[in-house]
């Protein structure tokens, strides 16, 4: 495998041939950001080191930074992202069964799975009973490099890992160990298939992802509704066929009609205006409300008539990000995912990155290493 230049991707080795790199580490809303160089760690069998290619700002990110979300600290925040392997303890098999060996590119799961536990055997291995999240743990003596903004990442025991091809930009591929596998495994949980008339509320990131996605299954009308009207034009381009603002999502799914609903917006009227126009046999996919908020109702009736589905979708498994990073390597609209994370910061200005990413001018804000 070839390695990227420096110049391209702002890859430099920061104190690795003194046993220490970079990582943003974050302390909390009252104390910020500091950039500090840690021990590597000694890799135990099953655990992988990657040398950080590029990491996004994901919103959940931005909900920790503002004190909305909390989180054990200090940490090293941080889950999208893509890089290449700079060693693995013993033998650690990828998604396609073959082993893992430094050199290989590679994203992983934002979590890990022990494959033993009930919810594992059921087939939810994101809600494994001993999960571990990057991006979301305290930092420990053994796990110091547990999160993407650093110039690497320890991956542990139980981490699924899906080599990535050398064709695929790292702003494509990055956010795909969140958004593009979410909406592959809400895709699934919600059965969307060939034929199907597809709405998606909430055009961000994840519907945008879920517009290309619908488009790439084979979807026969696909509706995307958002407040903002660039947010909308964005998403014809990604493959929408008729978009819409909320005030007029009824008269466009009165139409086209309703087979499944994505909600990736979080927002409760939202949520409400999704079991309110899905179909008959149809199915609605709950995405965004990842935070609490006010309830919603709806007529029993009338879901029970209508054969009515509701699915909650929450992270994946590792054969969704797998599928993810083969639908971004084949679907027409690559440019337009890349267009997506049009800036990327040094990790050293970490906080102007984060600053950028706040404007919510683009969808994703990218930081790489020094």
């Amino acid at each position: 495998m070839t390695e990227p230049s420096s110049g391209a991707l702002g890859l430099r080795e920061t104190g690795r041939e003194r046993g220490r790199a970079a990582a943003a580490v974050w302390a909390g809303p009252g104390s910020g950001f500091s950039v500090e160089e840690l021990p590597l760690p000694e890799l135990s069998p099953g655990e992988v080191l990657v040398r950080i290619e590029l990491a996004t700002i994901c919103g959940s990110d931005l909900h920790t930074i503002n004190g909305d979300r909390p989180t054990p600290l200090p940490t090293v925040l941080g889950h999208e992202a893509v890089g290449f392997v700079e060693a693995v303890g013993g033998t650690v098999t990828g998604a396609d069964g073959r082993p893992v060996k430094p050199g290989q590119r590679v994203t992983w799961t934002i979590g890990t799975s022990c494959g033993a536990c009930r919810r594992c055997r059921r087939g939810v291995p994101q809600k494994c009973e001993g999960v571990r999240k990057y991006g979301h743990e305290a930092i420990t003596g053994h796990w110091r490099f547990n999160g993407g903004f650093a110039s690497y990442c320890h991956l542990v025991e139980g981490t699924g890992l899906v080599v990535v091809p050398d064709s695929l930009p790292a702003g494509v591929v990055a956010p795909a160990n969140c958004a593009t596998a979410t909406v592959v495994c809400a895709a699934r949980r919600a059965e969307l298939t060939a034929g199907d008339a597809v709405v998606v509320i909430g055009c961000g990131m994840l519907g945008l992802t879920a517009v290309a996605y619908a488009r790439d299954l084979g979807a026969e009308h696909v509706i995307a509704c958002d407040v903002d009207a660039g947010r909308r034009e964005l998403a014809r381009e990604f493959g929408a066929d008729v978009t819409c603002s909320p005030e007029t999502l009824v008269p466009a799914v009165e139409q086209a009609g309703a087979d499944v609903v994505f909600e990736l917006s979080g927002n409760d009227r939202a949520v409400q205006s999704a079991v309110d126009i899905v179909g008959l046999d149809g199915r609605v996919a709950l995405v965004g409300s990842v935070s609490p908020g006010p309830r919603v109702s709806f007529e029993p009736n009338t879901f029970v008539r209508n054969l009515t589905r509701v699915v909650g979708s929450h992270n994946y498994a590792v054969a969704d990000l797998a599928e993810a990073v083969d639908f971004l390597g084949r679907t027409p609209r690559q440019e337009l995912f890349a267009a997506l994370v049009p800036d990327s910061y040094p990790l050293s200005e970490i906080d102007a990155a984060v600053a950028a990413a706040r404007t919510g001018a683009a969808p994703r804000i990218a930081v790489r290493a020094d």
